[in-house]
């Protein structure tokens, strides 16, 4: 599934705010169906959207103070943006998020091929990992480590909106994300490509500190609890794990990620 065709469009305007009442309707329930729509809250989400020619902003709300740190900061809006209270931004967020005073409307990025990607540095394949948290702090550090896409199924797994968008804390507009339909058949195509794919799990059978690695790599994570899946286990080039001194053996899969990366950065050069 690609969407590397599409062209993004982008709106320009005078940036310059405008009041409004309460949004109408429930902006949830109003863009559940829309495929194409995200939803970015937060400082260092939105701000970095704003950052993205990429990322066409449909639509801005921006509590006073948000609105004047952005002003001081010199931050072009691109869209006229509406003036609200925060508690209208909670009403449509929920009271859990921690929206700092900004929420967008925005178009989904493009996404490209698989076949496109650059055969150089570092990919992540993701096999599964459903929580939105745990991928928004992995794409985080893919984009610390200049991780030149993230691979992953467009079913079980999390949309690249909302809660992610808020967990990478910018990072989505750093790090291609790659839809496939068939994680085997994507790691197969990698393997022709001439990655070396790597699958990290906790019963892996060499020490990924210890086991040859060259570029262009592909470091496959799976969720926490059922790890890598059996056929994406077969397909991938070499098993490893993590050795770690201390009782526990396993780590939460965004700091195994963290871990992996620093390990696979160091060992290919890729740090200086």
């Amino acid at each position: 599934m690609t969407d590397h065709d599409r062209k993004p469009r982008f709106q320009r305007s005078s940036g310059k705010p405008s009041r409004s009442g309460p949004p109408r309707g429930n902006w949830r329930e109003r863009n559940h169906h829309d495929d194409d729509v995200v939803i970015l809250y937060g400082w260092h989400t939105v701000t970095a959207a704003l950052a993205n020619p990429r990322r066409r902003i449909r639509k801005l709300l921006l509590t006073e103070n948000a609105a004047r740190r952005l002003a001081e900061e010199t931050i072009e809006t691109r869209v006229t943006p509406e003036i609200v209270r925060p508690q209208q931004i909670d009403h449509l967020l929920g009271p859990d998020a921690v929206h700092q005073g900004l929420l967008a409307e925005a178009d989904a990025l493009p996404t490209p091929s698989i076949e496109t990607l650059p055969q150089e540095g570092i990919v992540l394949v993701l096999d599964q990992i459903t929580d939105p948290h745990n991928v928004g702090a992995i794409m985080r550090s893919a984009a610390a480590f200049a991780v030149k896409a993230i691979v992953t199924t467009a079913r079980h797994s999390p949309e690249a909106t909302g809660v992610l968008a808020k967990s990478a804390s910018g990072a989505l507009e750093l790090v291609p994300l790659v839809l496939v339909q068939n994680l085997a058949r994507a790691l197969t195509t990698l393997n022709q490509r001439g990655f070396l794919t790597v699958g990290l799990d906790s019963a892996g059978g060499e020490n990924l500190a210890a086991v040859p690695l060259q570029q262009p790599l592909a470091l496959v994570l799976g969720a926490e609890g059922k790890g890598l899946r059996q056929l994406t286990r077969e397909t991938c080039s070499v098993m490893t794990r993590l050795d770690m001194p201390g009782d526990i053996k396993s780590l939460n899969v965004s700091n195994a990620a963290a871990l992996s990366l620093y390990i696979c950065a160091s060992r290919l050069g890729l740090m200086g």
